[in-house]
């Protein structure tokens, strides 16, 4: 994998399995992303930001939504009063690629500045 940090890189079409992160290689993968994790035996990572009030919440989605379109890879989303959980899946794969990973680390980037 690149010695580029996840949140730099930019995401390429993928189509087929051949491109999922094995199951094994997954979990190593999400150490870089602190929060992160498996879900739906690893055919997806999700995590969970809190936010003080809706308006900052729908401010790190649309925010998040720009992201998604600029990189033309889009996230699940659960939209709450004080919270959004996102979830990352490539489903032209199958699973999880290094898109879902790129992403996820630009979403942890919106999340900081956002602090």
């Amino acid at each position: 994998m690149s010695d580029t940090p996840l949140a730099d890189r930019h995401c390429t079409p993928l189509r087929g399995a051949e491109h999922c992160i094995r199951p094994g290689e997954l979990g190593p993968a999400l150490a870089t992303l602190p929060g992160w994790s498996a879900i739906e035996d690893g055919a997806a990572i999700g995590r969970s930001y809190a936010f003080s009030d809706y308006y900052h919440t729908m401010a790190f989605v649309n925010a998040l939504a720009y992201v998604a379109h600029r990189e033309d890879h889009h996230p699940d989303l659960g939209v709450h009063y004080n919270r959004c959980v996102v979830r990352f899946s490539t489903h032209d794969c199958g699973g999880v690629t290094a898109n879902d990973l790129i992403c996820a680390a630009k979403a942890d980037a919106l999340f900081a500045e956002s602090k």
